[in-house]
């Protein structure tokens, strides 16, 4: 999978949703730095992408990087609450409300 979106950068059909989607597949394939670069490139290209906002905080966190998950997941709720997208804005202030706990 991962070498058939790898095929499509720099083609016409690169944008925030591929690069999600490569963020997603490295961070399933246990590649977290890689995921973090593509999932970083897809909020840079489409700053209010709640979902991978979503899906950054959590490769940070599993990436043992408390303070940049929590902003990651901060920038993501104003995201989210700038799109109207209610559910992705109360997932992530738990998420970053339990990295504030810790």
């Amino acid at each position: 999978m991962i070498s058939q979106l790898e095929k499509l950068l720099g083609t016409p059909r690169d944008g925030a949703l591929l690069r999600y989607s490569l963020g997603l597949e490295y961070a399933k394939a246990g590649e977290l730095a890689r995921a973090i670069q593509y999932l970083r490139d897809a909020v840079a290209r489409d700053p209010l992408y709640s979902a991978a906002w979503r899906a950054l905080g959590k490769a940070l966190v599993d990436s043992n990087l408390p303070e940049e998950a929590l902003s990651a997941y901060r920038q993501g709720i104003e995201a989210a609450k700038k799109k109207g997208d209610r559910q992705a804005e109360k997932e992530m202030t738990v998420f970053a409300r339990r990295l504030e706990k810790l």
